[in-house]
């Protein structure tokens, strides 16, 4: 599966909101010492429910997110395809969140 790097800035609060509306949602807050624990049980949970995830730049949480209805990031957030790219290695967008190359990184398995 293609997972997201989001480019374009969008205000955190909206893109939260924005799939708040339409998804439900589950936080797992991070620390310094304990990020790649708790990356890694955010990894597990994407692979185990029809689900997928959100990290955003200065956010320490990652955000796991379920629905019915599939994701279109290009109707729900406005966006074109030079606001973002795909990847198929899930750890590329969030080692650009964590570097400041990206905005955001969504997760889908």
């Amino acid at each position: 599966m293609s997972h997201y790097i989001i480019k374009k800035w969008i205000e955190p609060y909206v893109l939260l909101e924005t799939l708040k509306a339409h998804y439900k949602m589950q936080d797992l807050t991070f620390d310094g010492f304990s990020k790649n624990e708790v990356k890694e049980k955010f990894i597990k949970e994407l692979n185990k429910k029809e689900s997928f995830g959100l990290y955003m730049k200065n956010v320490n949480k990652f955000y796991l997110f379920t629905g019915e209805d599939p994701l279109n990031v290009e109707k729900l957030f406005g966006l074109d395809t030079d606001d973002y790219s795909l990847t198929e290695d899930y750890n590329e967008p969030l080692s650009m969140v964590d570097s400041g190359k990206a905005e955001a990184a969504i997760i889908i398995f």
